[in-house]
């Protein structure tokens, strides 16, 4: 089974970025494939509302989202994180966000793939729940399985996330619970 990695982060190898890769190097040690999307790599432009994909064909825009609509398709599941910007998630992530509406148009193929979802904040309580709700309503839309760390939400951190004990603990417990309920959907 494969869990797909979404850092939603604009910034190269920050702690977004390094947050997905150490939940995917997890995930691989207990068996799990992975694969993972940067968005600090990548360039998604925002979905202008052309209708092109309701209609069944691909969207028009030419951009790194293209082989982003594979990546979303073959996961089982879906771990997405977020850095706090001005209250929720990034406008790169709101971008990706918005141009998967054309896998809801087309038949809802991320229907009952699990997803979860992770935010570092500026402070403990810098809006990481918020932009971590905002995540799962995306997930919501596509009729997917949200799962949260066992007792909240998700992976919610404070920068640096590496140095954040509490924070680091929930992303574990996140991706843990993916592999989990993965393993549970198996059987």
């Amino acid at each position: 089974m494969k869990i797909l990695g979404i850092s939603g982060s604009p910034k190269v190898g920050q702690n977004n970025d390094t947050l997905i890769k150490d939940m995917l190097k997890i995930a691989s040690e207990r068996g799990f494939e992975t694969d993972a999307v940067f968005l600090s790599e990548s360039k998604v432009a925002p979905c202008t509302a052309c209708g092109v994909c309701a209609k069944g064909e691909r969207c028009v825009i030419d951009d790194d989202m293209q082989p982003v609509y594979d990546k979303l398709v073959e996961a089982d599941a879906i771990v997405v994180s977020s850095p706090v910007y001005f209250g929720t998630m990034t406008a790169q992530l709101k971008a990706l966000c918005d141009r998967s509406v054309v896998h809801r148009r087309q038949g809802f193929k991320l229907s009952n793939k699990l997803g979860a979802a992770m935010a570092i904040g500026g402070s403990r309580n810098g809006g990481q729940e918020k932009t971590i709700q905002t995540i799962h309503e995306w997930m919501h839309i596509h009729g997917m399985i949200v799962v949260g760390d066992g007792g909240h939400f998700g992976g919610i951190l404070q920068k640096p996330a590496a140095e954040d004990e509490e924070g680091m603990k929930t992303a574990v417990d996140t991706i843990n619970k993916v592999c989990d309920v993965l393993e549970m959907m198996k059987k």
